[in-house]
């Protein structure tokens, strides 16, 4: 280009145009999320996303709850594979999952997403699979924002996050002052690895194994590449539904950190939480980074889920009750575990035993 050309927001590499028919394309994902609350409140393009308050009306003392998050290097591997919408699912699910650990049914998400260069279809697709998720966690997706960063990221290259809204009851609360002891430790299954540790399963199959994405992996009965995305599983309308079948104390979201760390989070001051390994087998996944990198077992529940995803602590009349609605809902759950007093005021949680095989 000659020195003498007037420099332009195009030249710079923003393709405004490029994100207007992005738009136009996610519009008919983000109408299927509407809830009640938000229908013929705006719409998508729009300054500020729109919920009806006056929803909030049938609460004596409603308490809104707030998260925030993203889904980690995931990204880089579905930029790899070309596929952009499952991703969304774990954002939603990474969000949505912590405020029902309170108790809140989520109400609405906004995202944002950051490229290097907008490929309208792209961010359409990553659209549609936060929306799916939405629907699948029962909250509105009310707006968001897709910025271009060229020059900052590649052509090819994203970042998606993600905040949530949600509302419980203030007597519903749910925290660890509800926990007692005697409790029973509730597992819901993972679908996989959801969005944590890829930084560590990235290094260990890719870097030290030297496994690439197209590898047919026999235990996971497909690639590599289609087991490392496989979709975060999203528990909020189960959690919800546990609360309104049975009694529920709490719940933990297992996310970075592992079980053991995520379950010390609502522990009350001088009870303990054990789980006990050998009530459930950790999917294939998590047996082939720990071959594969060498990394000890304390290393792998530090930093991955193990197989559960979601845990939900209820009384100990209540858990046949708890297993009947999962079971219901397709969750697989099972009784992993208990909270005690161990007489010597410590707090916190471990898991004790060896892995079923």
């Amino acid at each position: 280009m000659s020195e003498t050309t007037g420099a332009s927001y195009a030249a710079a590499g923003v393709d405004i145009e490029a994100g207007d028919r992005a738009v136009e394309l996610m519009k008919e994902w983000v109408k299927k999320t509407q809830r009640p609350e938000v229908a013929g409140l705006g719409g998508l393009g729009g300054f500020a996303g729109l919920f009806d308050a006056s929803a909030l009306k049938r609460y004596e003392r409603p308490l809104l709850a707030s998260a925030t998050d993203g889904v980690g290097t995931k990204v880089d591997l579905a930029r790899q594979m070309g596929v952009y919408d499952t991703i969304g699912h774990d954002l939603v699910g990474m969000v949505v999952d912590d405020l029902v650990v309170c108790g809140a049914e989520p109400l609405f998400m906004t995202d944002y997403i950051c490229v290097g260069k907008v490929h309208p279809e792209r961010v359409a697709a990553i659209v549609k699979g936060i929306a799916e998720g939405c629907v699948l966690a029962g909250c509105a997706l009310v707006g968001g924002e897709t910025a271009e960063h060229p020059g900052l990221l590649g052509p090819d290259d994203f970042d998606v996050a993600g905040a949530g809204t949600g509302v419980v009851e203030a007597d519903r609360l749910l925290g660890p002052d509800r926990i007692r002891t005697g409790d029973a430790v509730i597992a819901m299954a993972s679908s996989g690895l959801h969005s944590n540790g890829y930084s560590l399963v990235r290094h260990v199959v890719f870097d030290r194994a030297g496994w690439t994405l197209d590898r047919e992996v026999e235990e996971f009965g497909r690639t590599l590449g289609e087991e490392l995305l496989e979709p975060t599983r999203i528990y909020s309308l189960d959690c919800l539904a546990l609360t309104r079948t049975t009694e529920v104390h709490g719940f933990s979201h297992v996310t970075g950190g592992g079980l053991a760390n995520n379950l010390a989070r609502v522990i009350p001051a001088g009870l303990h939480a054990t789980v006990d390994r050998s009530t459930w087998t950790p999917g294939a996944v998590f047996d082939l980074v720990g071959k594969a990198g060498n990394v000890e077992q304390l290393e792998l529940e530090k930093t991955l889920n193990m197989g559960v995803g979601m845990i939900a602590i209820v009384p100990a009349d209540s858990v046949d009750a708890a297993l009947t609605t999962l079971a219901d809902r397709g969750v697989d759950s099972w009784v992993a575990g208990e909270i005690t007093d161990r007489g010597d005021h410590t707090t916190g949680a471990e898991l004790t035993g060896s892995y079923a095989r």
